[in-house]
């Protein structure tokens, strides 16, 4: 038919050139990084592009496992780094380490390798019994941490003025150079507990801390916080700070729930084939 008589009913077609031409060198070496079993999960589970792409990128420069990038996806880092509530560009020496502080932590974090009965009443979990199933498994906490923390240990003893003091749990985060104090708490985060916290980092700056490296970090990890009170609470306080909360194994999502049991057969079978195993 003449392109004259096509009338209301002419059609255009639109050739796209692939969107691989809009990727960089690194975007594409990352890509073909990536195995199989990855790009299958990611797809999966990661809805949007910028997402997905955070996931290739980081399995092809962490070199993940597919069990570590399923423990990410489920803990959500995407959208978790970024997020933690902070005083760190007041606090730290220069924008930079503190905007590379801002990306170190997650506004949540899943811990679900630890196996706590009552979890219904955040108020009745005891501090001690989370810290021994957290030391228990230094591993997996360093995992729902990010890459490049380092364990320095529970009960960590500070000496001011001949009186012990004890962070809960102390790190040490290359990237950022410095150390990480954590305060572990079972319930709602409480103003409070920033005072503690302050004074922690001023003994670990004054006794501890090397002096090459960068103003030590502290983390107030609770079961639940406010944004707004959280805001109001660090904003006088002079030492890089941050809030986080924690999830449990009983707060996981079903269809999350259900893969546990797969893990936990494929770690036994591993031990089974260790070798000098019965």
């Amino acid at each position: 038919m003449p392109s004259d008589e096509l009338g209301e009913h002419e059609i255009h077609l639109v050739i796209r050139q692939l969107p691989t031409v809009e990727l960089t060198p690194e975007d594409k070496k990352a890509f073909l990084c990536v195995g199989f079993t990855h790009h299958r999960e990611i797809l999966s589970k990661a809805k949007e592009l910028n997402e997905r792409w955070y996931y290739i990128r980081k399995c092809a420069t962490e070199f993940w496992t597919v069990l570590s990038l399923k423990s990410h996806l489920r803990n959500d880092d995407y959208r978790a780094f970024g997020q933690l509530p902070n005083i760190f560009s007041a606090t730290l020496p220069n924008e930079k380490l503190a905007a590379r502080a801002v990306q170190s932590f997650k506004d949540e974090y899943l811990l679900d390798f630890v196996n706590i009965e009552d979890e219904t009443d955040p108020e009745l979990i005891d501090e001690p019994e989370l810290q021994v199933d957290i030391i228990n498994n230094v591993r997996k906490f360093i995992m729902a941490f990010g890459e490049g923390f380092c364990w320095i240990g529970s009960k960590y003893r500070i000496i001011v003025d001949e009186e012990e003091c004890f962070v809960d749990l102390q790190l040490y985060s290359r990237p950022l150079r410095c150390l990480v104090a954590i305060e572990l708490k079972r319930g709602s985060f409480k103003p409070a507990y920033l005072g503690q916290l302050n004074y922690y980092l001023s003994a670990l700056d004054e006794y501890v801390k090397l002096p090459e490296e960068n103003p030590s970090i502290g983390i107030i990890l609770c079961r639940e916080a406010k944004k707004t009170k959280v805001e109001f609470a660090v904003r006088d306080f002079n030492k890089p700070m941050g809030v986080a909360t924690y999830k449990l194994g009983r707060n996981m999502p079903e269809q999350y729930k259900s893969l546990i049991p797969v893990v936990d057969g494929i770690k036994q079978i591993l031990e089974d084939n260790e070798p000098g195993a019965p």
